[in-house]
């Protein structure tokens, strides 16, 4: 189903397919109307789930709410990744992946996301502005209250980060600019690439970079499940926190640095 991450990433690609066998497992009943509205939100534009509309899935849904939204973000997203490698890269032959017999989903979901974390062709600030242009795009009150101190050691400022917001006319290098409009095409435009996205993608960025983009539009969207249930409030109030990702791809938030 991707292989172009069988290719440049085949670890997240087997993780991948062990979510995609837990995801088909599931027994989960989502054609009830309150149930579709809310999915069918979540995929257009989270931001927008309200509290009406939250409190009439959680109502249909009950107990199941956190699987279901899991199963919803697996839909939404995996077909994107799909269509996303088969724009960028053509129509190529995927590998046959080890078969994985299904689990709860969440926990693969988790390692979905650590595996992402070790990707390292990206440099920390692209990485950065692709995962903060994402939060900003979805909303995600944590996601935005939060920066990576990678970033900053690598020479990100508040100017930088500001630039995610009207990246296409900032000054920003143009393989960041090419990172961040191939975000933007994840999120609102994944069946129909722009032209111009595609040819920036392939001049500036390697095959392995373009990928990585993918699976770090994919990993920070598992925000969409903290907005859809009203589960994102930041943990600060005021200012913002610092977060380190180490060699196992686990988040950790860190103080400040002294001075």
């Amino acid at each position: 189903m991707f292989p172009p991450i069988e290719r440049y990433a085949p670890d997240v690609a087997v993780v991948m397919a062990a979510v995609l066998e837990a995801r088909r497992a599931l027994d989960l009943d989502l054609t009830e109307p309150r149930v579709e509205l809310f999915a069918d939100q979540f995929g257009v534009d989270v931001s927008i789930i309200d509290d009406d509309l939250r409190r009439r899935f959680l109502e249909a849904t009950g107990p199941t709410a956190f699987e279901v939204v899991q199963a919803i973000y697996v839909d939404d997203y995996w077909p994107r990744v799909a269509a996303m490698c088969m724009q960028l890269f053509g129509p190529v032959t995927s590998e046959q992946l080890p078969r994985i017999e299904p689990v709860e989903l969440w926990p693969l979901l988790e390692d979905f996301m650590r595996e992402v974390a070790r990707l390292d062709t990206l440099d920390p600030v692209v990485t950065e502005l692709v995962r903060l242009r994402g939060a900003r795009q979805h909303d995600c009150r944590l996601c935005k209250s939060r920066r990576s101190l990678a970033a900053l050691e690598a020479g990100a400022g508040d100017d930088t980060f500001a630039a995610v917001d009207h990246h296409e006319t900032s000054d920003l290098p143009e393989a960041t600019r090419a990172a961040l409009a191939l975000t933007d095409a994840m999120i609102w435009s994944p069946y129909a690439v722009p032209e111009q996205v595609a040819d920036a993608a392939e001049e500036h960025l390697t095959p392995e970079q373009v990928v990585e983009v993918i699976l770090d539009v994919t990993r920070n969207a598992t925000n969409k499940i903290a907005v859809a249930l009203g589960a994102d409030a930041a943990a600060v109030t005021d200012g913002i926190e610092l977060f380190t990702t180490d060699a196992d791809g686990n988040l950790t938030v860190v103080e400040p640095p002294a001075g």
